[in-house]
């Protein structure tokens, strides 16, 4: 029952922080300081714990840290997609930028958020809390390996979740059947799944199980010719944005689009 109680733990903090965000950003770009603000509160607190908790071993103080970690992770993602922690570049490339030069580009406009990132990676574990350092660390490498995906080119795209604000990030989203990191992310993820679950499953293994299956579950999805976009339709504020058209485009642009859920 604990490793039930486990994975579904998972599940349902996933679920419900990407839901969320996905609401919040939804939401018109005015109450975009409130959510962040209160988001700000509870970024606070989830620090205390993460250091209050860093020689706890119980299933509580493991799941807690793990909750903690998750957090202080969606707080790093309504930073950037509400526009506050970016980069530097704030437009979209020339037509035609290709290469080195448009990966440049993807990296400036995302710089600070990724320092802020490292930031929140090295203070967890500078604290010592094991748990909320490979909670964290793991969220961080899934998402960073489905954005440099994204940028290479997937098959499923859906533009219309990139807030009007962050328009320059569509410009380094790509739609294509397959991208050559993409099955090379794919087996990193089946060996790391493979071997957590071939562990003696603790509460937190399994909590480190089931996030990886999440995170490689997301990735498939990418590549799937279905509309998986709609999967998070119900989460969006039907008042905060005037349009919001999340049927497939017939002639996608040649290098824009697509977002994967706002945590991974």
């Amino acid at each position: 029952m604990m490793l039930l109680a486990a994975i579904a733990f998972v599940i349902v903090m996933w679920s419900a922080s990407t839901a969320v965000i996905f609401y919040l950003d939804s939401l018109a770009s005015t109450t975009f300081k409130y959510s962040l603000a209160a988001a700000t509160l509870v970024l606070a607190s989830c620090g205390l714990v993460i250091w209050q908790l860093m020689d706890a071993d119980s299933t509580f103080a493991v799941a807690t840290s793990f909750a903690a970690a998750m957090l202080a992770w969606g707080w790093t993602e309504m930073s950037l997609y509400m526009g506050f922690v970016t980069g530097p570049r704030k437009t979209r490339c020339a037509e035609g930028c290709s290469g080195i030069h448009h990966f440049g580009h993807a990296i400036s406009a995302n710089l600070w958020h990724e320092i802020v990132v490292i930031a929140f990676a090295l203070a967890i574990y500078l604290s010592g809390n094991v748990t909320a350092f490979w909670c964290f660390v793991m969220l961080w490498l899934m998402h960073l390996s489905a954005r440099l995906n994204v940028f290479l080119g997937v098959r499923n795209v859906s533009a219309d979740f990139v807030p009007d604000h962050m328009d320059v990030l569509k410009g380094f989203l790509r739609q294509r059947n397959m991208n050559p990191l993409f099955p090379v992310s794919c087996i990193v993820l089946t060996v790391l799944l493979v071997y957590l679950a071939s562990l003696p499953q603790t509460f937190e293994i399994t909590m480190a199980t089931t996030l990886t299956a999440i995170g490689l579950l997301e990735h498939i999805l990418l590549m799937l010719p279905l509309p998986t976009e709609k999967l998070w339709t119900w989460a969006l504020s039907t008042k905060g944005r005037t349009t919001r058209d999340t049927t497939p485009k017939s002639k996608p642009e040649n290098h824009q689009h697509t977002v994967l859920g706002a945590l991974l």
